[in-house]
């Protein structure tokens, strides 16, 4: 597969990055009794799928991008599951969980949509093509 330049062209990592933005924002609303608690395992969670993600992009092969893909993705649901608990517990607001569930799950169509094509692009180059 050729890749972009740069990981900063990729819509996923852009999008990754407003996610993580949004929850840094969202995550100033929790109380200061959870500050190393959930605040923070969210906010390492959001952190580390753009972190993947470029990280991925950024090794020799596409095995090895899958790889951070699938790490970044695991990341993803992670924080997804964190904001859920946050909103059950009250700390954060359901309207806002849902807006950030939402943008997730794009983000999450994205990571599977560019690890199909890096999965097609392996399978070509075994087979000679």
């Amino acid at each position: 597969m050729a890749r972009s330049k740069s990981y900063r062209e990729l819509i996923v990592w852009q999008k990754a990055m407003t996610l993580a933005r949004q929850v840094y924002a969202l995550s100033e609303e929790l109380p200061k009794s959870e500050a190393y608690g959930l605040f923070s395992q969210i906010r390492r969670a959001a952190v580390s799928v753009p972190s993947n993600i470029a990280e991925g992009h950024g090794r020799l092969t596409d095995s090895q991008f899958r790889h951070f893909l699938g790490t970044a993705r695991g990341s993803l649901y992670e924080m997804q599951t964190q904001l859920e608990l946050a909103g059950d517990l009250g700390y954060l607001d359901k309207k806002f969980v849902l807006e950030l569930m939402d943008n997730g799950w794009e983000v999450a169509r994205l990571i599977n949509g560019l690890l199909s094509v890096l999965g097609r692009s392996e399978n070509q180059e075994e087979k000679g093509g």
